[in-house]
C-alpha cells in the first residue's frame, strides 16, 4: 500500500483560502479510491470528502458541500483538497487517505493508507 504525505495547511482568517496536496510514495494511486477526512479538537474523525481512482465521481459532506473541491492528478501522484470560505468550524487536522478499489467510500473503516494529517486554523 502507498504512503501517504499531506501538506499545505496553516493559519487562515475566516473566508480564506487554503490548497491542501497528498502525495504518494511506494506506488502509484492509480488504482486508489480516496478520501479527505478532519479531526477538530475533542472530536471524532469526520468524513470530509471522497473521490474515485479516475477523478469522474465527487462525493461531499454537507458541511462543506460548495466550499471544497476534491481533484486528483494520478501522473503527479498527488490528491487536492481546494477548501474556500473557511469558516472557525473547519479548523482541525485534515488527513488524505487511500484504498485500491473502484468506488466512493465515506467511511474511516474503509481506507488503509493514511497521512500523518496537516493543521488548518481559521481564526474570525
Amino acid at each position: 500500500q502507498v504512503q501517504l504525505v499531506e501538506s499545505g495547511g496553516g493559519l487562515v482568517q475566516a473566508g480564506g483560502s487554503l490548497r491542501l496536496s497528498c502525495t504518494a510514495s511506494g506506488g502509484t494511486i492509480s488504482s486508489y479510491a480516496m478520501g479527505w477526512f478532519r479531526q477538530a479538537p475533542g472530536k471524532e474523525r469526520e468524513f470530509v470528502a471522497a473521490i474515485t481512482w479516475s477523478g469522474g465521481n465527487t462525493y461531499y459532506a454537507d458541511s462543506v458541500k460548495g466550499r471544497f473541491t476534491i481533484s486528483r492528478d494520478n501522473a503527479k501522484n498527488t490528491m487536492y483538497l481546494q477548501v474556500n470560505s473557511l469558516k472557525p468550524g473547519d479548523t482541525a487536522v485534515y488527513y488524505c487517505a487511500a484504498r485500491m478499489g473502484w468506488g466512493l467510500f465515506r467511511q474511516s473503516a474503509d481506507f488503509n493508507s493514511w497521512g500523518q494529517g496537516t493543521q488548518v486554523t481559521v481564526s474570525s
